[in-house]
């Protein structure tokens, strides 16, 4: 069990455990599985496409928080990107859905509406941290 399957069992158990969980998910570190470019020869790094899954009419980008359960969900050789949460959160398009290490007992989807408030969240934690220093 990772620090963050105990902060979503938490958060499970009792509504007051949100902040605890969306602060680790933001300053975490996630593989994100990535779509293999036919074009793109092995030395050249023009960045990497998230694979992208649709289920139910919705696309889902999936998140994993250690290498093992990408794995065991794609494959061994899949390709993947390690991305922070807060950045994460950051790129994610409208209408887009997270699922979080989808296939174990501490999977999580995230839908559009709650990716707009943690999206609303880093911007004002951004905008905090750049703001002056009063004396």
């Amino acid at each position: 069990m990772t620090k963050i399957d105990q902060a979503l069992q938490a958060c499970r158990q009792d509504v007051s455990a949100q902040p605890v969980f969306y602060d680790l998910f933001l300053n975490s570190l996630f593989f994100i599985p990535t779509v293999a470019d036919k074009n793109q020869s092995e030395s050249e790094d023009q960045g990497a496409t998230p694979l992208l899954v649709e289920a139910e009419g919705n696309e889902y980008l999936m998140l994993f928080d250690t290498i093992k359960r990408l794995t065991d969900w794609a494959e061994d050789g899949a390709k993947y990107v390690a991305v922070p949460g807060h950045a994460i959160t950051e790129m994610s398009l409208p209408n887009l859905y997270w699922a979080m290490n989808y296939g174990t007992e501490y999977q999580k989807q995230f839908e559009p509406e709650e990716i707009a408030w943690l999206k609303d969240i880093v911007r004002q934690s951004k905008e905090d941290e750049s703001a002056p220093k009063e004396s």
